[in-house]
């Protein structure tokens, strides 16, 4: 497998365009994704009771096995809690897309990002539709514009991709993601559109993101509030030109294996951009007698505001993740337990059998003080582990919250 510079562009037949239409002030709102040949596509979306439009209208399509050329996003406005008018206004901006790519309205896949509650500026978003099929490129400038543009709080812009071999023939995995606030996913999370040129069933391709999620999107939290909008979509349009994948083997494995690269790079990225974060907080909980005891208490961990504010302090405060750990509602010994740190400034047992070890205040505060900061948790019970991550939490999340409509 080899990292590429890309995202949804880098699969052959892709483009791609970001533009600013007008929903926003003076930035980027509009994103389109657009595959030159009919793609099979799969999708998680929000476990949230309260679904926005284009969450309803997706997952519409992928139930009804439709094929799937194009997918149009928006940020500025969720369209969530916008009753009829809300699912018109969505069903018109497919419209207005399949008007401007000449092809049917049931092949245009929608995402919406944005303040709760507002009515989207329809006749924006049709004009914003020419635009983007207007400015619709394969390059690699084209893929970044598309991923700046369904931006809402982040401060970066998210992609990733690779290649790998299947026989003779190259295949590739690119993927976009936004997402910086109310992540806390039971699914996906936030808004996401991964391409490749693989050619492989539906189901398939169903199953291999409906597991990689497990592991990538579903394992990250920043404030545990889990979106009305959030919405994965991965489509693949057979251009790679390999035999057609409708078995798992070996050729399916290794599309999971770059899929998985894709998503979880995605994933930490936006663990490390969350809102008002100062850097990304990783959990790894090992010794585990089965994989949900492991993902329960890393979860557990990385969700604690209480670990949150204390990775954010540069404070060792143990005791906060052996609580969070204790509350989780999974049996464990926590007279076993033995907790690390680790950074690039490196690696520290602070507790062994559930207590203190003799342990430097001074170089526990340095380790804490890197960019990206791992816990560990051995809890000596069998082989299982899992891994979260999440941010510290800082002055800046409520000041970002407390703002955001105004």
């Amino acid at each position: 497998m080899e990292i590429i510079n890309g995202g949804v562009t880098a699969a052959s037949g892709f483009l791609a365009a970001g533009v600013y239409a007008g929903i926003k002030k003076k930035r980027k709102d509009m994103a389109l994704v657009y595959s030159t040949v009919p793609a099979v596509a799969a999708g998680t979306f929000t476990t949230n009771v309260v679904k926005a439009a284009p969450v309803k209208w997706d997952m519409k399509l992928l139930k009804e096995n439709k094929k799937i050329q194009a997918v149009v996003l928006n940020s500025g406005v969720a369209n969530a809690c916008t009753g009829s008018v809300g699912d018109e206004n969505n069903e018109k901006m497919a419209k207005a897309v399949a008007e401007a790519l000449n092809i049917p309205a049931d092949t245009v896949l929608t995402a919406s990002t944005g303040v709760i509650g507002k009515q989207l500026p329809i006749d924006v978003i049709c004009e914003g539709a020419k635009l983007l099929q207007a400015e619709l490129s394969d390059t690699r400038e084209a893929g970044l514009l598309a991923a700046e543009a369904i931006m809402t709080t982040d401060t970066i812009s998210k992609e990733a991709a690779v290649s790998f071999m299947i026989g003779d023939k190259k295949v590739t995995v690119g993927g976009m993601s936004k997402g910086s606030g109310m992540i806390h996913p039971n699914m996906a999370t936030m808004l996401g559109v991964v391409t490749t040129d693989i050619a492989i069933s539906k189901e398939l391709l169903q199953e291999a993101i409906s597991e990689d999620v497990k592991e990538t999107f579903n394992m990250i939290s920043i404030d545990r509030d889990t979106s009305t909008n959030d919405s994965l979509m991965v489509l693949a349009n057979g251009l790679a030109g390999n035999t057609l994948i409708t078995e798992k083997g070996a050729d399916y494995d290794n599309f999971v294996k770059a899929l998985n690269y894709v998503t979880k790079t995605l994933a930490k990225m936006m663990a490390g951009d969350g809102e008002g974060a100062t850097k990304l907080l990783e959990v790894t909980v090992k010794g585990a007698s089965t994989k949900e005891q492991a993902t329960i208490l890393s979860k557990s961990i990385i969700t604690s505001n209480l670990v949150k504010t204390a990775v954010f302090g540069n404070d060792a405060n143990w005791g906060r993740i052996l609580c969070a750990m204790g509350y989780a509602g999974v049996e464990f010994d926590p007279e076993a337990v033995d907790l690390y740190i680790e950074s690039e400034e490196g690696k520290l047992k602070l507790v062994e059998n559930g207590m203190a070890t003799d342990y430097s205040e001074e170089i526990a505060t340095k380790i804490l003080s890197a960019k990206e900061v791992t816990a560990i948790a051995d809890i000596k019970m069998g082989n299982e582990s899992a891994t979260a991550w999440g941010c510290d939490f800082t002055y800046d999340y409520v000041k970002i919250n407390a703002d955001y409509r105004s």
